[in-house]
């Protein structure tokens, strides 16, 4: 893929805009598309029977988390973008805030997890506090009951209690929303300043350390409330980590997806090149290997421990044919991908990469639904609500309908605002990046 040298000449005064006309038919199919899938899935999340609702909570819930996982995960790459003081990505910074900026529109999708319709097939700790309030005596508490009754919920009650917990649902969209909301707004109000010089990149440095912390609170708790609460008595101390391996990866993905489409409709012929295909080719090299990692970690300390309350969730996943997804996950997310973006020259062609990124999506997918779905089997009652449950064409609704959604509010953030800051010092260094 070759790329000339870029001059000031080259970017344009009032940078490239995305015109709408070219997008607006998938925007209303993507837009249509969320209204009517949407109504679809209230009506399955809340007057369908108890059967149906109990399956369709279970999809809604992984269809959910894998787009908050790419929307966590563009914010994450814009903060390592300012703190690193990157020149490189200065060229594809937009696209990840772009990507960023739909996380707070995801929390209309989460609402149904906060109500306790849908929360009582998820989480049965929350029932246990629901029934045990709803019994107490003069002077009990839900935490003393507990004691007598549950001593791993007791001790577990610091976190596991559900003010906390809706405290924490709010802080996750409110929180990284805001940061993410402003760090965008000082990135865009660049480009219209006639004297922009660096004082807003300094100030996005600065301004982007403790909002990492943040983004870390939000995916390890967003992890450990929305997951691996389906099952309290479960431990994992490398659950945060593996869920954000996955979000950093698969983000990285729709990055990469994004820039090639927009590429395709005449946009970044520029400022984008090679180099810069071959770097977040190697970024996601990177991010296959460490979700390996961690991912064996996760298993060898589980294996070398030998806890039940620990194995229980892996014997799950190997047994009753969800075995093969998770041998499947092996090879397909890391042994496939790391073969295959060791190659220098692939990771330098746009089409290659990114049949390779469409793949690792997929993969992430299957990771997910993984966590997620087996769970359902165990949790909602057998008979024959339990076989209407198991109609797994909810799955594919759920993530048609929150992916129809996550693609509107893209497809809208695109459009706000130049597709590049053609006013940032460092655009033409990012431009003409050799590596």
């Amino acid at each position: 893929m070759a790329h000339e040298f870029v001059t000031s000449r080259d970017i344009p005064a009032n940078g490239e805009h995305l015109d709408r006309s070219k997008v607006e038919r998938v925007r209303l199919a993507a837009g249509g598309t969320a209204v009517i899938l949407g109504l679809v899935s209230a009506y399955l999340l809340f007057f369908a029977p108890v059967g149906i609702r109990g399956s369709f909570a279970y999809s809604w819930l992984f269809a959910f988390f894998y787009f908050f996982t790419l929307a966590a995960g563009g914010c994450f790459w814009v903060l390592l973008h300012n703190v690193s003081n990157s020149g490189w990505g200065t060229s594809v910074r937009r696209v990840m805030e772009n990507l960023g900026s739909v996380l707070p529109w995801l929390g209309l999708y989460a609402l149904p997890l906060a109500c306790p319709m849908v929360q009582t097939f998820l989480y049965e700790w929350m029932n246990t506090h629901r029934e045990i309030a709803g019994h107490l005596g003069a002077g009990e508490t839900v935490k003393e009951v507990l004691h007598h009754q549950d001593h791993l919920l007791y001790a577990k009650h610091w976190y596991l209690n559900i003010p906390f917990w809706y405290g924490r649902f709010a802080f996750f969209f409110v929180g990284l929303g805001l940061v993410i909301w402003w760090l965008r707004k000082l990135s865009t109000d660049q480009d219209t300043d006639p004297q922009p010089g660096t004082r807003r990149l300094l100030t996005a440095r600065r301004h982007s350390t403790w909002p990492l912390v943040i983004l870390a609170i939000t995916i390890t708790f967003a992890a450990f409330d929305w997951l691996l609460g389906l099952d309290y008595t479960w431990f994992s101390t490398m659950w945060g980590v593996y869920l954000f391996a996955g979000s950093a990866l698969s983000s990285m993905a729709v990055i990469v997806l994004s820039v090639n489409w927009l590429r395709g409709l005449g946009y970044l012929q520029k400022v984008v090149s090679g180099e810069h295909y071959h770097i977040m080719g190697k970024l996601l090299l990177s991010f296959t290997v460490f979700w390996a990692y961690i991912a064996f970690s996760q298993y060898f300390l589980t294996w070398y421990a030998n806890i039940t309350e620990e194995t229980k969730w892996f014997l799950i996943r190997n047994t009753e044919g969800w075995n093969v997804g998770s041998i499947a996950l092996v090879f397909g997310h890391f042994v496939i991908p790391f073969v295959v973006l060791l190659q220098q020259w692939l990771k330098r062609r746009p089409l290659l990469i990114g049949v390779m990124c469409g793949y690792l999506l997929l993969m992430h997918a299957l990771d997910l639904y993984l966590i997620v779905i087996p769970e359902r089997g165990i949790s909602l009652t057998a008979g024959a609500d339990y076989m209407i449950a198991r109609a797994y064409w909810g799955d594919i609704l759920a993530f048609v309908t929150i992916g129809a959604g996550f693609l509107w509010f893209l497809l809208r953030a695109f459009g706000q605002h130049a597709l590049y800051p053609h006013r940032d010092p460092r655009i033409l260094e990012s431009a003409n990046v050799s590596n």
